[in-house]
C-alpha cells in the first residue's frame, strides 16, 4: 500500500524513513523533526517506509513548511496475488544468487558478495532475470528453494521455510517499485540500514547522487534484540531435536538478512555517522568502511530547554520519571519494579510514565497490570505523551531502564532541564552520566548508572539522589555543565551543515549535481540475504 500525501518534483535532501517520523513520537522522530527544522532553507522530501497502515495512527507531528515531498510505503499490506503463469526462470541469474548465498555464508567473502549483490541490482526490476514473479513462480526459485531447505534448514517444517523466504524477500521488489518512481534529489539520507537502507542503495546505484548513512542505534543489534524476544517466529524442532545452546533457525535466518541488509547499505554510503564512538566502532565491525565513518553526537535546543530551570519549586522534586515509548526494549516493567522499592524506602515518591502506549497495546497492559498487583496502583501513574516542557520542571530525578540506546535525546533535554539521570548501563549513557576521560570527566557525575533488569540497583541509585540533597544538587550542576559544553543544537546543526553541503555539491557519475538520474544507468536492488 503507497500513498503520496505531499507532491513534489525535486528534493535537496531526499529522508528515508523506516518507522519513525512523522507517525511515531519520540526519539528517532523527534530528532528528524529537529533537523527538518533547523534547516529551513533545504527542501526536504520524506519517504516513509512502515509495515502495516493499521500499525499507525495518524501524524504525530506537524509536517514542517520545507518538507515538499512525502510518500508512505507499507511494506507488508500486500495486494492480492495477480494472475500469472508459471515460468522456467533464468538459470544463469539463480545460479549467481546461489553462489551469492554461499559467500554469505563464508566468513572473509563480504567484499566479493558485495560486488556480486551490485552486479546482480538491476536484475530485480520487473521483468528481470530476479523480478518478483520471476522469485515467486518459477521453476528454478522453486528448486533453489527446496534445495536451499534440505542442506541448511534446521527446522523440520517446509511449509515454513517456504513462507519465510517469502514473506522475507517479498519486500524488496516494493523497494524496487519506490526507487523507479521517486522525484530526483540531490541526495539521499537513510536514518537506518534495514529497509530504508536498502532503498538508499538502491537509489545511490541508480542516480549516482550521494547517501548519508546516520544511525542512532545499530538497527541490526536492534533487530536482533526484537527478533529473540518475538513470539511470531516459529520454532517446530520437538524437544528432542532441540539445542537450548542455539537459537532456533528461523531467527538465525532473520538476522542474517538484516545484517545482509546492513553490509549493503554501509558499501554505498558515502558517509556514515555514528552517534558515539562505541557504535562508530560497531558500524565498522558490521562492514562499513572506517574512513567513511564519524561521530555526530546528538545536540538539544540548549536556549529553550535551559529556560525550564527557572520553572523548578524550590528543594528535590519526590517525582520519578521515565520518558519513552512503552515497548520492551525500554523495559518499562524494571522501574515499576523498583518503584516498589523507592516508595517502602521514601512513601511520598511517585513514579511517572510519560510516553505512548499504541505501539504495543499488549505489553503496555502487562505493565499496568503489574504496577496494580505490586499495589503501586496510585503511585505509578501512566501519563501518554507528554510535552517535556511542562514535564521536566515537575520531575525530581529522569529514569532510563532501557536494554538497548545509542545516545538517548531524553538524558539530555533532561540535563538542560536541570534534571539528574539514573540509567541503564546501555548506549553511550556511561559517558552522559560520568563524562568521558579529561575536561569532561572533571565536570563530575550527573547522576546514576546501574546494571540492565536490575530493579534493586536502579531503586537505591535513584533514592541517593531523591534523598540527598547536596548530591542531588551536584549532579544537577554537572549535567548543566555537560550539555552546554558538549551536546548543543548548534554544534550538531554545524556538523551536519558541512555534510550536507559537501554531499548535495557532489558530482554524480555523470558530473552532474541536479539530482537527476544518469542515463543509461537503471534501478538497482540489492538481492536477497541470507540462507
Amino acid at each position: 500500500m503507497s500513498e503520496i500525501l505531499v507532491k513534489g518534483t525535486s528534493a535537496d535532501v531526499m529522508l528515508l524513513l523506516e518507522g519513525t517520523f512523522p507517525y511515531v513520537s519520540g526519539g528517532v522522530s523527534s530528532w528528524v523533526n529537529q533537523m527538518i527544522r533547523a534547516f529551513p532553507d533545504i527542501r526536504f522530501g520524506i519517504v516513509f517506509i512502515g509495515s502495516r497502515r493499521q500499525d499507525y495512527g495518524e501524524m504525530a507531528y506537524a509536517l514542517p513548511d520545507n518538507v515538499v515531498h512525502l510518500e508512505t510505503h507499507f511494506l507488508y499490506d500486500f495486494p492480492p496475488p495477480p494472475m500469472v503463469h508459471g515460468s522456467s526462470g533464468d538459470p544463469r541469474a539463480f545460479d549467481k544468487a546461489d553462489a551469492l548465498h554461499e559467500m554469505l555464508r563464508e566468513p572473509g567473502r563480504e567484499q566479493e558478495a558485495g560486488e556480486l549483490i551490485r552486479e546482480l541490482m538491476p536484475a530485480l526490476r520487473e521483468g528481470g532475470a530476479l523480478s518478483e514473479d520471476a522469485f515467486l513462480y518459477s521453476r528454478r526459485a522453486w528448486q533453489t528453494i527446496t534445495d536451499q531447505y534440505r542442506q541448511f534448514c534446521t527446522d523440520p517444517s517446509f511449509t515454513d521455510y517456504f513462507w519465510t523466504i517469502r514473506i522475507m524477500h517479498k519486500p524488496l521488489w516494493q523497494l524496487v517499485r519506490i526507487a523507479d518512481s521517486l522525484i530526483p534529489a540531490k541526495m539521499y539520507h537513510t536514518v537506518s540500514t534495514g529497509y530504508a537502507g536498502f532503498l538508499g542503495a538502491m537509489l545511490r546505484y541508480r542516480t549516482g547522487r550521494p547517501l548519508l548513512v546516520s544511525e542512532h542505534g545499530i538497527y541490526t543489534k536492534e533487530r536482533k534484540i526484537d527478533l529473540f524476544q518475538s513470539q511470531w517466529i516459529r520454532d517446530n524442532r520437538n524437544i528432542f531435536e532441540r539445542d537450548i545452546s542455539q537459537i532456533s533457525y528461523f531467527r538465525e535466518l532473520w538476522v542474517r538478512f538484516f545484517e545482509t541488509l546492513g553490509r549493503v547499505c554501509y558499501d554505498a554510503g558515502d558517509e556514515i555517522v555514528a552517534l558515539y564512538e562505541g557504535n562508530r566502532r560497531r558500524q565498522v565491525a558490521d562492514g562499513a568502511v572506517e574512513a567513511r565513518t564519524r561521530n555526530i553526537p546528538n545536540g538539544i535546543n540548549l536556549p529553550r530547554l535551559s529556560a525550564l530551570r527557572t520553572q523548578r519549586a524550590p528543594g528535590v522534586p519526590p517525582v520519578l520519571c521515565l520518558i519513552g515509548r512503552v515497548v520492551p526494549i525500554k523495559d518499562i516493567k524494571t522501574f515499576i519494579r523498583a518503584m516498589l522499592t523507592v516508595v517502602r524506602e521514601y512513601p511520598d515518591a511517585e513514579g511517572w510514565i510519560a510516553g505512548p502506549e499504541d505501539e504495543d497495546p499488549e505489553y503496555a497492559q502487562e505493565c499496568r497490570s503489574l504496577a496494580e498487583s505490586l499495589g503501586l496502583g496510585k503511585k505509578v501513574k501512566f501519563l501518554g505523551f507528554q510535552k517535556i516542557d511542562e514535564l521536566l520542571p515537575k520531575v525530581g530525578v529522569l529514569i532510563l531502564s532501557s536494554i538497548s540506546e545509542a545516545l538517548p535525546l531524553v538524558v539530555l533535554e533532561g540535563f538542560a532541564a536541570g534534571v539528574p539521570c539514573v540509567t541503564t548501563d546501555v548506549g553511550s549513557c556511561r559517558e552522559l552520566i560520568f563524562g568521558l576521560p579529561g575536561e569532561d570527566a572533571a565536570l563530575g557525575a550527573a547522576g546514576g548508572v546501574v546494571r540492565i533488569a536490575d530493579p534493586a540497583a536502579l531503586a537505591g541509585a535513584a533514592l541517593e539522589l531523591l534523598t540527598d540533597p547536596p548530591r542531588w544538587q551536584a549532579a544537577q550542576a554537572a549535567g548543566i555543565a555537560r550539555v552546554e559544553r558538549y551536546y548543543t543544537q548548534e554544534q550538531m546543526v554545524g556538523s551536519y551543515r558541512t555534510l550536507y553541503a559537501a554531499l548535495m555539491d557532489k558530482p554524480d557519475y555523470t558530473g552532474r549535481t541536479d539530482g537527476a538520474a544518469p542515463a543509461g544507468n537503471p534501478a538497482k536492488c540489492p538481492v536477497h540475504g541470507g540462507r
